[in-house]
């Protein structure tokens, strides 16, 4: 993070970053002296509501966080900036989106949390937009215009008041993630029984991990005929995230169910003494690791890889998992919404497990869940194309593979196989 006083004393002259968190009221006009390098302002946690309408003087501006902040309307500033192409404002008080605030190379908008109704029909002009992230507004429904944005890939609509998912939306050629729950369509699920593990069974040890909805911690189960196991606990936190509720994550995630290729659910905690919601898993052995870390701000809705390379064995193995996992949840009416390397654990084996349900969702009906499907189906084929991007086979060796990964991300909804049918493939 970086301070007022070293930017006033000149100390950060042609950076291309700046962080500044420190209870700013009004737009700080020395940040202007970095008009020729800055690229990425980061303004999140501050006390802002307006910006100057010059904004456009920081020229080569492309990344733009004002998140957490007092803004009531989303600023017409932004509009003239040419080179914006990521804007975040989560969690602000914003109601009013003007199509004027919306820059001409706009692919990420990021409006999580806020008051927003209603959406400008400009916003399909924006035909670069790849990521729209709208949950937790009050929206019913979305413009017909962004029918017109063929390069849009992920949305996220969680926790709205949208009662039906449009017919255009789920037509859409690149879509390959969609996140819907808490949502009046979404509201129905079939309820899983599951075994309720009392906290003071429960001795929490050192952090695994944590996420935008919880805290995983490696923990001692002791049940009630002594048995002592180890395993991961994770408490749900009751705040909104920019896929959906926490809440409607765990109830997801009990619903899936048990698979080989899911992370196993051993039972639920009950009587914590604050009434946090959490879930008792098995530990996974350390040789798991993640595939992937989470797309950049650059490559937007990719994951990055850090130089992974894969026999075809393994890859075979690992992509007939997924898909077997897929098929699974599909089958009991969920879908993931966030099928991703990044939330899937290997080994070089070919071992995987799915994690992360916190884009899932239920299917509001049968047709729908079928459209639903599809959609996930082209998030596998993405996945796969960069498991094979990082395999060492020669060409001729993956030929059918690349042949299903072609099928998989076919414009063309219909004609893309369903899990069963991929995981078919891959067996034989």
């Amino acid at each position: 993070m970086h301070t007022l006083a070293d930017l006033r004393a000149g100390k950060l002259a042609g950076i291309k970053r700046l962080d500044l968190s420190c209870g700013l009221t009004e737009f700080p006009d020395d940040i202007f002296s970095l008009s020729d390098s800055l690229e990425v302002l980061n303004l999140s946690g501050n006390l802002l509501s307006e910006l100057p309408t010059d904004l456009y003087r920081l020229k080569h501006l492309k990344i733009l966080f004002c998140s957490d902040n007092l803004f009531t309307r989303l600023p017409e500033a932004l509009g003239r900036c040419e080179q914006l192409f990521f804007v975040g404002f989560k969690a602000c008080r914003i109601r009013e989106v003007s199509p004027r605030s919306l820059p001409p190379r706009l692919r990420s908008l990021v409006l999580t949390g806020n008051c927003i109704d209603s959406l400008p029909e400009e916003l399909g002009q924006h035909t670069h937009l790849q990521k729209l992230m709208l949950a937790g507004n009050r929206l019913q429904i979305l413009p017909a215009s962004l029918v017109a944005c063929q390069r849009l890939e992920l949305v996220r609509l969680a926790a709205n008041y949208i009662r039906q998912l449009p017919a255009w939306l789920l037509n859409m050629p690149a879509l390959a993630w969609l996140a819907f729950s808490g949502n009046p369509l979404s509201d129905i699920h079939v309820e899983e029984p599951i075994r309720q593990i009392p906290w003071h069974q429960l001795t929490l040890h050192h952090v695994l991990g944590e996420g935008a909805s919880g805290v995983i911690q490696q923990a001692e189960w002791r049940d009630e005929d002594g048995t002592v196991q180890e395993v991961a606990v994770k408490l749900y936190k009751g705040d909104l995230t920019s896929d959906g509720s926490p809440l409607k994550e765990m109830a997801a995630c009990i619903a899936a169910g048990q698979h080989p290729n899911l992370i196993p659910v051993l039972g639920q905690i009950c009587g914590h003494p604050q009434h946090a919601q959490g879930l008792v898993m098995t530990l996974i052995p350390p040789r798991f690791t993640t595939l992937a870390r989470p797309p950049s701000l650059e490559s937007c809705t990719r994951d990055v890889y850090n130089g992974t390379r894969l026999s075809l064995h393994t890859l075979t193995r690992m992509a007939t998992g997924i898909a077997s996992a897929c098929r699974h949840l599909h089958a009991r009416g969920i879908t993931h919404g966030d099928l991703y390397a990044h939330n899937i654990l290997w080994d070089e084996d070919g071992n995987s497990l799915l994690g992360d349900f916190g884009a899932a969702a239920f299917y509001p009906d049968k047709r729908t869940g079928e459209i639903l499907e599809r959609i996930e189906v082209r998030a596998f084929g993405l996945l796969l194309g960069e498991l094979l991007a990082c395999c060492d086979a020669a060409e001729e060796h993956i030929a059918e593979l690349s042949a299903l990964q072609a099928r998989c991300v076919q414009p063309d909804l219909i004609s893309r196989p369903d899990f069963a049918e991929i995981e078919r493939c891959l067996q034989a």
